[in-house]
């Protein structure tokens, strides 16, 4: 048995029926417009991840800058409270 209760015979029939009807040329045709399909939806999904990367860094890298500048601001009035006390 193969997929589903069909057989490799009759899978065989009907991939012979199919060449019969469309011929070789236009399968080849078929077969390579949904290879440039794939190909080219790969290469959006590729795309679309790399400009969601994109996008979180400076999210990220505002983010470090904040962090820096507050440690900075803490840095500095740490300096001033020394001043102060001496």
């Amino acid at each position: 048995m193969g997929l589903g209760g069909i057989s490799i015979w009759q899978l065989l029939i009907v991939l012979a029926i199919v060449v019969l009807l469309f011929g070789t040329k236009r399968l080849k045709g078929i077969g390579g417009d949904l290879g440039s399909a794939v190909k080219g939806f790969k290469k959006a999904m590729d795309t679309d991840e790399k400009s969601k990367e994109e996008e979180e860094k400076p999210q990220q890298k505002i983010a470090e800058d904040s962090s820096e500048t507050t440690g900075t601001e803490s840095n500095a009035e740490e300096t001033s409270s020394e001043k102060k006390d001496k």
